[in-house]
């Protein structure tokens, strides 16, 4: 069986990304990662050094006779480096045991996009909150290596859930439509490669359109940007990746989308504490997390873990959402706490961590999201939205608080 997902506009996966399950036969030659590292050692790499004892070759990935790998170059020299892109993928390619090789040149940030940066912070709604992002004199701290860059972007928010089936791409869903409603610019990447939800929760078809020669325009609805790879596949295809493929599309998602100016780009994280989630929570700067939790013991358990993998990479958590906090019969208004009520607060409470709201269970959320169109958008003045709106205030009230962070301690 084949899986073939095409692309267009995103290095890497412009290319036809074909995995193939049927075993190779026992006696075809497979190649070594340490093979592929002599080849580009010898590759004239245009004064980027030596190419395999750089850090500017990702980790390179080897599924069925199929290599992939990306190249970091400055931004302002991609054109110009791209002789170096192809002669590395055709010495790759050449090599016994290799059926095809995908290279491709990831852009570094450039120098000047940091001043370019803080010149939209400043007109930002969330501008004040980087005050606790800077040193005594006033400067910002360098960004921890490593860490991609947005520019244009204010804030990135994560919404996360330890597990599955909490609601986790709903809520996301509503709180991103909660900020625009409260008059910001923002946009929704969807960051779970094996389940998008993005394309169906927002009501949003067809393939991005290009931007450029390796840059696609997000999709827009109800006001924001989205991009998901949902819009790039069938909605019943499946995405039978391993790791290093999802973080190479969730890298090309984030870098090569014309995400323009945003004062918070939420990304619905995918659930669990695995090796795409970690990667993105090291290497997108994000201003926080929110976790989305159901209020029983077991979702709770797994939710904690959720909190601990982005304390421990030092990303502020913003909050914990009790989401199906209660039931009310729409019949007689009785109330039934079905999955148990107020396990969230009071385990943010044993965390120190904020609360920030509980979700109602209703049938108005499932059947908006089901048809594309969320309550916040659906009934923008009912009880569901109100509840929206109020955790988005909390969200933002702790990306503008200054305590909300531990200070850096910067060593020079």
């Amino acid at each position: 069986m084949r899986v073939r997902l095409w692309m267009q506009g995103i290095s890497a996966l412009s290319a036809v990304i074909s995995f193939n399950n049927q075993p190779r036969d026992a006696g075809e030659v497979t190649v070594t990662k340490q093979e592929i590292i002599s080849v580009l050692e010898r590759i004239d790499a245009q004064g980027l050094g030596n190419l395999a004892g750089s850090e500017r070759v990702s980790d390179i990935f080897i599924a069925d006779g199929k290599v992939y790998f990306s190249i970091t170059v400055p931004a302002d020299k991609a054109q110009v480096l791209e002789p170096v892109r192809l002669a590395a993928e055709q010495a790759v390619a050449s090599l016994p045991g290799v059926d095809k090789a995908v290279v491709t040149l990831t852009a570094a940030k450039q120098a000047g996009s940091e001043a370019a940066a803080g010149q939209k912070e400043r007109s930002s709604p969330l501008a004040h909150s980087r005050a606790r992002e800077t040193t005594p004199s006033g400067q910002a701290p360098p960004r921890a290596a490593g860490k991609l860059s947005l520019p244009g972007v204010s804030s990135i928010v994560a919404v996360a859930s330890g597990k599955g089936g909490v609601g986790k791409s709903t809520t996301a869903a509503n709180l991103a439509l909660a900020f625009h409603k409260a008059g910001m610019r923002v946009g929704i990447l969807d960051a779970d490669i094996y389940g998008p939800s993005m394309p169906r929760l927002m009501g949003a078809t067809g393939k991005p359109e290009l931007a450029g020669e390796r840059r696609l325009m997000p999709k827009e609805a109800y006001g924001l940007k989205v991009m998901s790879i949902g819009f790039l596949v069938e909605e019943e295809t499946p995405m039978i990746w391993r790791g290093p493929m999802v973080i190479s599309a969730l890298t090309q998602m984030l870098n090569d989308v014309e995400w323009g100016e945003l004062d918070i780009l939420v990304v619905d994280m995918p659930p669990g504490t695995g090796d795409a989630q970690l990667t993105m929570a090291q290497k997108v700067p994000l201003a926080g997390a929110v976790i989305v939790s159901t209020p029983q013991d077991l979702a709770l358990i797994d939710a904690r873990k959720g909190l601990n993998m982005f304390r421990r990479v030092d990303v502020p958590v913003l909050g914990i959402v009790e989401n199906m906090s209660y039931f009310l019969a729409p019949d007689t208004g009785k109330r039934y706490d079905i999955f148990g009520h107020g396990g969230a607060k009071a385990e943010a409470e044993r965390l120190g961590v904020p609360f920030l709201g509980e979700v109602p269970l209703t049938m108005n959320i499932r059947e908006t999201s089901d048809a594309g169109k969320p309550i916040v958008v659906a009934d923008p003045d009912g009880e569901a939205a109100s509840v929206y709106a109020g955790i988005a205030d909390n969200i933002l009230q702790q990306l503008n608080n200054p305590q909300a962070a531990a200070p850096e301690i910067i060593f020079e």
